[in-house]
């Protein structure tokens, strides 16, 4: 896990399944100015992890071997989205009488949390001011529920760095991490990071988590088959 800049929003990840935590702060650490505070699997870890690590997000999963996540959500300092597969109106309306800024239902595509990511970090940008007028405030609220737009190669923006990297990913054959498609075209590793979330994002290319036989998995990046 990268040590987080001064400047980034730091995320805990809480979920029952390790697997969808770590997909989930995969998404997280490929988002410019965001960094993973930490993952838990139980509510108890989660709880430790706050004590310990300042969090600005937490994206917190409803069923828990020890409990409802719904109940962190309503202890909880800062501020959360609920990740869950729960659609009862219940659920819901507790998540957000609690304080959660969004509900997303699994399964989403990552571009759908991505996309809520890059919305909250718009909230916490518009917010950032000691006083703000009432559009502030409208325009931040909007901010944390984006309208799902449908990208398409023709709708990119692109930059000679970003096709680098893009035809990296096609031409390889196989799915890259970000520090081998830096590699392979020669540029840093937080320059493909970066250009490899945009193109997440605009569902280009796709990421997933590589499980080596230690240690944290890693993201990979390929092209979907057209």
């Amino acid at each position: 896990m990268a040590t987080p800049a001064p400047s980034d929003l730091t995320v805990l990840v809480a979920d029952d399944d390790f697997r969808v935590a770590d997909l989930h702060a995969g998404i997280v650490e490929a988002m410019a100015g965001f960094a993973v505070a930490g993952t838990a699997n139980t509510l108890v870890a989660a709880r430790d992890l706050l004590t310990r690590t300042p969090v600005d997000l937490a994206l917190v999963d409803v069923y828990f071997p020890d409990g409802s996540g719904i109940d962190l959500v309503h202890e909880l300092h800062c501020d959360s989205m609920v990740l869950t597969a729960s659609t009862d109106t219940v659920t819901v309306r507790a998540a957000v009488s609690g304080g959660a800024l969004g509900y997303l239902v699994k399964p989403f595509p990552p571009t759908e949390l991505a996309t809520r990511l890059a919305g909250y970090a718009r909230y916490r940008r518009l917010l950032s001011a000691p006083q703000v007028d009432g559009a502030s405030v409208a325009t931040a609220l909007r901010a944390l529920h984006p309208p799902s737009v449908p990208s398409t190669p023709a709708m990119v923006a692109t930059s000679p760095t970003k096709d680098l990297v893009l035809h990296s990913i096609i031409e390889s054959g196989a799915a890259l991490s970000a520090a081998e498609a830096a590699a392979a075209i020669g540029i840093s590793r937080a320059t493909a990071q970066r250009y490899l979330a945009t193109l997440v994002g605009e569902g280009i290319v796709r990421m997933r988590l590589r499980y080596g036989s230690t240690g944290r998995p890693e993201q990979e990046y390929f092209a979907p088959a057209r």
